[in-house]
């Protein structure tokens, strides 16, 4: 896994790009989903299209980002295949991976500094999912 989604809204604007700038570093393709400028958005519009990426399999795994980090996860997860979830600790980023399979990463930007961001990131991207007793209650998420 090479490509790392992202996106975020006019709060989170400055930490995406910092964190995309320290992925494509470390060789990372980064698929940004905007926006481009810190211009006020809401976040669903920043937020659908990365999420319905995600849902159909096309990215494997993306972060996104708003101020407490919590509408854009309430966005993203409304979709089948999307598990997003809110981590502001390296640990919570951990655990979202191993516990709950979780495709996607969100930052409550407004609460982190960069480098606290960055090792959320980092911990979600190298973390795997345990699957074992997991991976049942995992399955039991999604609404079809």
């Amino acid at each position: 896994m090479k490509t790392i989604a992202i996106s975020c809204d006019h709060a989170g604007f400055d930490l995406k790009e910092h964190i995309k700038k320290e992925l494509q570093a470390k060789g990372y393709e980064v698929i940004d989903f905007g926006p481009q400028t810190a211009e006020r958005i809401d976040y669903p519009d920043a937020i659908h299209p990365l999420a319905k990426a995600i849902d159909k399999g096309e990215i494997e795994r993306g972060i996104i980002m708003c101020g407490s980090g919590n509408g854009v996860a309430m966005t993203a997860n409304k979709y089948p295949n999307v598990r997003a979830g809110l981590a502001w600790e390296p640990e919570q980023a951990e655990l979202t991976r191993q516990h709950n399979d979780a495709n996607i990463l969100s930052l409550p930007a407004r609460f982190l500094t960069e480098e606290q961001a960055m090792e959320c990131v980092d911990k979600f991207l190298s973390t795997e999912f345990e699957g074992g007793r997991h991976e049942s209650r995992v399955k039991k998420i999604a609404i079809s």
